[in-house]
């Protein structure tokens, strides 16, 4: 046996030893020593652990001398070796950081796929283009029926319903009909006593009736005696009636009584449905019957969808000249079945270097109608297809309309710009048939939430102001100190900073988070191998779980000429707008004709008051009979001659008269 072992063997023997002394003297001391020992075991191997995970102190020091300069040694050739070596890794680290964040020297996928948009939208919207656009609906269950939350309401439809609930035992409707029943007796009571007082021939009993102060309202009743009997005088309390009132119960809801409504209505649900198969009509009253009747049924969908969405489509040609600021369109509302073929036209055309908008008539003969419709032409007498309404000078002085589409212009590109890359996506268009037909190379998806697009709103708002204000800074004759302009958008200014664009889409999520509609877009544009945009695919799905559904637009755009010249539309769109249209009826001048002609009856029909027949009377009678009487009188004068004639005359005589007085 060796010296070792038997030195191990001792120690082991004196170990135990001692160790049976101590638990013979002090047991508790044993305890506190072996978990001292275990903790101190625990920490050491814990340290050994982490220790080990570690690079050992030769390696450290092999790596450290490669990138890090010795000032210790003196050797000149060494330490520029060294200072080379620890040039080249702060260029590897630095070049390594910029790839991980400075996507614009370093795009990721995401960063080329914006770039490539924002590209393509600088040129499109710059060239000269054609559109042709078709769109189509769908609806579908708010929830999917095979998703887990089916089944269940929105919190919104929660609150309300749990707000508006009544248990089936707080209406009474016995005590209902006896209060009307009691009602009723009283009006018909009053009536008496009122016969009585209309019956009395007496000058002193009709005083007394007076004197009661018996008031009554236009249907003979009286209000004072109904008030006092049926409530008491004195007795009428307005905290019983506010009681009573929906809005009262607002300073009664808490966290602890909602919880209960809820409990009840989900309760009085599952009862209705195993009697009724719906739940009663009285526990969510009004309100629960409204929001039932607008919450679609999946039959209800289908049906929309088999006999409305499936035949309609909203079709529009277009074509853009960007020098001369000019769109001119022909949108479409089509209804095509075997059975019923139905299309609604309208041209429109918007041209801000001239501040003038031109449309077609049948777009607003019928509010013509409504508003004049002794003088609103019928569709044969009009010369031309389009009527053309130009801003007044008033308003374009102040503002061109041409500054403010390029505004308009910019800041949509600039805001876009500002948006994040995660934003935009390149996707796989291989199986893509919208691809294939309008023969793209490549495609981005851009999706617009409700952040999004709040953030949107709020940028382009900002780059707006920004870019009006530059144009009134260049112009300071034409905008001096308090021109109504410059102050408009120096509180426009004020305001701005106030806010981030990014609240705009914050306060647009908390309206769609607590409101009865969600809406979102998901935009696919499709490209060239050069950047040019060829297409463009629209989602946009509005819908919320009040409704029960969501509806879903799809719109498909194409930038082709071959699209454009083939289209149904595109002859509608050339004989509007064409080079050989005929020309648009000038809207203003027409609408001041029937002003004019509004002014001419209206200093004929005065100068008539003057004539030498009249009397106060008959002036007094003529106001008693309303303006009425004025346009009966008018019309049937003019039986006998012309409106103009008539507005001559009048106006003759009433000169005749001042010269001859």
């Amino acid at each position: 046996m060796s010296s070792n072992h038997i030195n191990n063997h001792n120690r082991q023997r004196y170990s135990e030893m001692t160790s049976h002394h101590s638990s013979i003297n002090n047991n508790d001391h044993v305890y506190q020593v072996g978990k001292l020992t275990s903790i101190a075991l625990l920490v050491g191997t814990t340290s050994l652990a982490l220790l080990g995970c570690q690079s050992s102190p030769a390696v450290s020091s092999t790596a450290a001398s490669k990138s890090m300069i010795d000032f210790n040694t003196a050797d000149s050739a060494q330490s520029q070796a060294q200072g080379r070596a620890f040039n080249a890794s702060l260029t590897a680290k630095s070049e390594r950081y910029q790839q991980l964040f400075y996507q614009e020297k370093y795009p990721n996928t995401d960063n080329q796929a914006k770039s490539h948009l924002l590209a393509a939208i600088r040129q499109h919207l710059a060239t000269e283009h054609v559109a042709v656009a078709q769109a189509n609906y769908q609806a579908v269950p708010f929830i999917d029926p095979d998703s887990i939350d089916a089944g269940s309401s929105s919190l919104l439809r929660t609150i309300i319903e749990a707000y508006v609930y009544k248990p089936d035992g707080d209406y009474d409707e016995s005590d209902y009909e006896d209060r009307q029943t009691e009602a009723m007796a009283e009006l018909a009571a009053v009536s008496a006593e009122s016969n009585k007082c209309n019956d009395n021939e007496d000058d002193d009993a009709y005083e007394v009736c007076v004197v009661e102060d018996v008031n009554y309202d236009e249907n003979g009743y009286s209000r004072s005696d109904y008030q006092s009997e049926s409530y008491g005088e004195g007795n009428y309390d307005t905290d019983d009636y506010e009681s009573d009132s929906a809005f009262s119960k607002l300073s009664k809801l808490n966290p602890k009584s909602m919880i209960e409504q809820y409990e009840a209505i989900q309760m009085a649900k599952q009862q209705s449905e195993a009697v009724e198969g719906s739940q009663s009509a009285t526990s969510t009253g009004v309100i629960g019957q409204m929001l039932s009747m607008f919450h679609r049924t999946p039959e209800q969908i289908a049906a929309s969808n088999a006999y409305q969405y499936q035949n309609l489509t909203f079709n529009s040609v277009s074509q853009y000249k960007p020098k001369q600021r000019q769109l001119q369109s022909v949108y479409s509302y089509d209804y095509v079945t075997p059975t019923i073929s139905s299309s609604i036209q309208i041209p429109l055309a918007f041209d801000f270097n001239n501040s003038r908008i031109t449309v077609d008539p049948s777009a607003i003969m019928p509010i013509v109608a409504l508003v004049n419709p002794e003088n609103t032409p019928l569709p044969n007498q009009m010369t031309s297809h389009t009527v053309s309404f130009g801003l007044p000078e008033s308003i374009t002085a102040q503002l061109p309309p041409a500054v403010l589409y390029d505004a308009a212009i910019t800041a949509i590109q600039s805001s876009m710009a500002e948006l994040a890359p995660e934003h935009f996506s390149a996707v796989d268009i291989h199986n893509d048939a919208f691809a294939k037909e309008v023969g793209a190379s490549q495609a981005v998806k851009v999706y617009f939430g409700s952040k999004q697009s709040g953030e949107m709103i709020g940028k382009t708002l900002k780059y707006m102001t920004k870019s009006l204000q530059d144009y009134v800074d260049a112009n300071p004759q034409k905008y001096p100190d308090g021109a109504m302009l410059k102050t408009a958008l120096a509180k426009v200014q004020l305001y701005n900073k106030g806010y981030q664009s990014a609240d705009v889409g914050a306060l647009l999520q908390l309206i769609e988070a607590i409101g009865p509609i969600s809406f979102n877009q998901i935009n696919y544009y499709y490209l060239d191998r050069s950047d040019r945009l060829l297409g463009k695919q629209q989602r946009v799905n509005i819908g919320g779980d009040l409704m029960g559904s969501t509806t879903s637009v799809l719109n498909q755009v194409r930038y082709d000429k071959s699209s454009f010249n083939k289209h149904a539309l595109t002859p509608l769109l050339t004989e509007s707008f064409g080079p050989n249209a005929k020309a648009a009826i000038d809207g203003n001048a027409w609408m001041a004709e029937q002003r004019q002609q509004k002014e001419r009856l209206q200093a004929a029909r005065y100068a008539r008051y003057d004539y030498s027949g009249s009397s106060d009377d008959d002036y007094s009678s003529d106001y008693a009979d309303g303006d009425s009487g004025y346009e009966a009188a008018e019309y049937d004068s003019a039986d006998s001659q012309d409106d103009t004639d008539i507005e001559d005359d009048a106006a003759d005589d009433a000169d005749n008269r001042v010269d001859g007085q």
